[in-house]
């Protein structure tokens, strides 16, 4: 991973769930980071893990500071770009907090396990209580620190609950190696042996997903 001699990045808007999906990424792979933002998680990976980690991000504004502190960034956009890498190119490829925002989720991530051995997907669960609650007695599309647009300026435009996930996951022939639930800060939800809890109290979501045994990477 190239770096600016002499420079330390530290990012300053390092979330605290991204040691969580840091915690599935075993030592010295290959990591593409999806939506990397700062490059937070990819400085991360390659500081504690020596991960060969890289990101592509769609806010070049993004990309040119993460560039300057010398992490491999590059501008690009989920859903059009991902078909450009070959088969296999990566051990590991992250969709942190992405998926809902993306125009093809399905396709997304069925690029996702063409391009890399296992993905990690995280999301805001839809499905959590105080979201429930909120649309049962107002009505109207609810609030959180998550959801924080209104309606018809939000770029999460394919919300879903952890069910939902499991289902997708069913659906299109991945393994769901692990997963687990956490609240807003990140710390894990003690739901790993009950998922409709999880789908229930779990504000958001984590997956570590690999094709399923004999099958060939999608089209």
């Amino acid at each position: 991973m190239a770096k600016v001699p002499g420079v330390r990045y530290v990012a300053k808007n390092m979330r605290v769930d991204l040691e969580l999906i840091a915690s599935m990424v075993a030592p010295g792979t290959r990591v593409l980071d999806i939506g990397c933002g700062d490059g937070a998680l990819i400085e991360h990976l390659f500081r504690t893990k020596g991960c060969d980690a890289r990101g592509i991000e769609i806010d070049m504004a993004v990309v040119t500071r993460a560039v300057a502190h010398g992490l491999p960034v590059m501008q690009g956009d989920a859903d059009t770009d991902l078909s450009h890498y070959p088969d296999h190119a990566f051990d590991y490829v992250i969709l942190s907090r992405t998926l809902q925002a993306v125009e093809q989720p399905r396709e997304v991530l069925r690029q996702m396990l063409r391009i890399g051995t296992r993905a990690i997907v995280s999301f805001p669960n839809f499905g959590h209580w105080s979201l429930r609650w909120q649309l049962l007695v107002t009505g109207r599309m609810p609030m959180t620190k998550t959801w924080a647009r209104m309606w018809y300026e939000t770029p999460n435009i394919h919300p879903c609950t952890i069910r939902d996930f499991f289902v997708l996951c069913q659906a299109e022939g991945y393994s769901v190696e692990q997963w687990l639930a956490a609240d807003e800060a990140g710390r894990r939800a003690p739901w790993r042996r009950w998922p409709m809890l999880a789908n229930l109290f779990g504000e958001q979501g984590l997956f570590l997903l690999r094709r399923s045994s004999g099958e060939g990477p999608p089209h």
